[in-house]
């Protein structure tokens, strides 16, 4: 794809539009998400019954473990900004929404499948949560991995979708943009 200026550009990024199909695939994949999370959720809560139970182990490996542990994060990553107040989620609900507002915007404009699926799984893990903040006043987070005795912060299907996206954005950030072919018209 060339510029008007007659100077190559990269199909990952330069040209400064989106594909539409670029735009519903990231649409399709944030949708992906949320509806996993929410399944994943329902599951946790309504079969499993998490929230009475509190903890079930599900494997273990030498020092390794995987366990199922009810945890309410009334903050946000790490249980940041955790709060009982009465605004307090309906505060983080509408700053995710904003967020998610903002990565819609550049979902639209994404160039290159990496940047679409990246841009989807944050979408669709935030809208997740935000739905966990309306019914709950918290999310729902139940997946605790350990190693050696210590805990890693528990979370969830959402939460990892974000974090996985984050680091999608950021791995093509530090990628050099790919080349290609010139035109010869």
């Amino acid at each position: 794809m060339t510029a008007g200026s007659g100077e190559t550009l990269s199909p990952r990024r330069g040209s400064g539009g989106s594909a539409p199909g670029l735009f519903r695939l990231g649409l399709l994949f944030a949708g992906f998400i949320f509806v996993f999370d929410q399944l994943s959720k329902w599951l946790i809560l309504d079969v499993l019954l998490l929230a009475e139970v509190q903890h079930i182990p599900l494997l273990a490996f030498g020092p390794f473990g995987l366990d199922l542990t009810m945890v309410w994060n009334r903050g946000v990553t790490f249980g940041l900004f955790s709060g009982d107040g009465p605004w307090n989620h309906l505060i983080l609900a509408g700053l995710a929404v904003a967020i998610a507002i903002f990565l819609l915007r550049w979902l639209a404009r994404a160039e290159g499948r990496m940047v679409a699926l990246a841009l989807g799984a944050v979408i669709g893990g935030a809208f997740g949560n935000v739905v966990d903040r309306l019914r709950f006043g918290a999310v729902v987070d139940f997946v605790d991995t350990h190693a050696w005795g210590w805990h890693w912060y528990v979370f969830n299907v959402a939460d990892a979708a974000i974090v996985c996206g984050v680091g999608a954005l950021l791995l093509d950030a530090l990628l050099p943009p790919r080349q290609t072919p010139k035109d010869n018209s």
